[in-house]
């Protein structure tokens, strides 16, 4: 890939963020007497960010070096999201695990989620809009994929994989949460970029229900149930797990 179309791609990416942070900041001042209208669309926006962004990753992921410049782009926009996107989950298993936990209730959890899948199909709307102006080298034939496939193995053992990156994730974002938040971001972005290289070639190493549904609609639509298994059920599953290792197990043997 030229450096010209890399360079468009990351504009874009950074136009997006900067957006997403001003229409954040527009809705605390505006809808601070309406918690639950702030509430759904501070996460949707957060969520919103993050799918865009990852779309544009996608796209980005030949470029060479090889796996190089993709691993340094994941690992430097997971820091971004994570400085820019304070108080929001964009992932339904880190909504669901405090609603598990009863820190969240099932209203609060559910409203958060529903944000969280509707910026997840705007986001797909809006890249796509995006990729169809042609405006960088990687949005060529970006539009004619379909289905990019991104289980590259079994379902059985896309499933276990992520099940146990979920359990990875969640058990590590708990176990950080009272390290300063400069630090947490790193930490964080670290791990999520090691997983990416240990399991991206098998299933993308997503974890997140809505990420996977706005990377891969149509793999959705195509296979259902295999995707719904792998992509929804198993981080969930990892989750639940987790939630219950953390309020139910440790305590008991601390």
């Amino acid at each position: 890939m030229a450096g010209g179309g890399l360079g468009t791609s990351l504009l874009l990416m950074a136009t997006i963020v900067a957006a997403v942070g001003l229409c954040r900041r527009l809705t605390r001042r505006r809808l601070r007497s309406h918690p639950l209208l702030c509430t759904f669309l501070l996460e949707m926006l957060s969520t919103f960010q993050i799918c865009a962004c990852t779309n544009e990753l996608c796209l980005l992921g030949n470029t060479e070096p090889k796996p190089h410049t993709g691993l340094t782009l994941t690992y430097g926009f997971t820091v971004l999201h994570g400085l820019t996107l304070p108080g929001s989950t964009c992932n339904p298993c880190g909504t669901l695990q405090p609603m598990w936990g009863g820190g969240t209730s099932v209203k609060m959890g559910g409203l958060k989620i529903g944000a969280q899948f509707v910026a997840a199909v705007l986001a797909r709307v809006f890249m796509h809009f995006l990729w169809s102006l042609e405006m960088a080298e990687p949005h060529f034939g970006a539009l004619s994929q379909g289905c990019s496939n991104p289980m590259q193995t079994t379902e059985v053992q896309a499933f276990c994989i992520e099940l146990l990156f979920s359990v990875v994730f969640q058990l590590t974002v708990l176990r950080v949460e009272t390290i300063n938040p400069k630090y947490k971001v790193h930490l964080v972005a670290l791990l999520i970029t090691m997983l990416v290289y240990a399991g991206g070639n098998l299933t993308g190493a997503i974890f997140n229900p809505a990420l996977a549904f706005s990377l891969h609609p149509n793999c959705f639509y195509d296979k259902f149930g295999s995707y719904s298994l792998v992509y929804w059920i198993a981080p969930s599953l990892g989750t639940i797990l987790v939630a219950f290792i953390w309020d139910e197990i440790l305590p008991r043997i601390s």
